[in-house]
């Protein structure tokens, strides 16, 4: 995959006070959305406006395009 996640999407939410449960809990990411994370996957563009909501950053501060060799 060429795009990577810069940062870890997770710790970085949970510093801005968001758990998995209270994602979940609040509907903010599906528990498939939440694992995708964990694992490095890539997931909608929907949930990629949500988590820059939630950080307050922009997309370049959560994912870059890494050229494959």
């Amino acid at each position: 995959m060429a795009l990577k996640y810069k940062i870890n999407v997770l710790d970085a939410l949970k510093e801005k006070g968001y758990s998995s449960y209270t994602l979940r809990k609040e509907k903010l990411l599906s528990e498939s959305t939440i694992q995708k994370l964990r694992n490095g996957e890539g997931v909608a563009w929907d949930n990629l406006e949500t988590l820059c909501r939630l950080l307050d950053c922009d997309i370049s501060a959560i994912i870059e395009y890494q050229k494959e060799e």
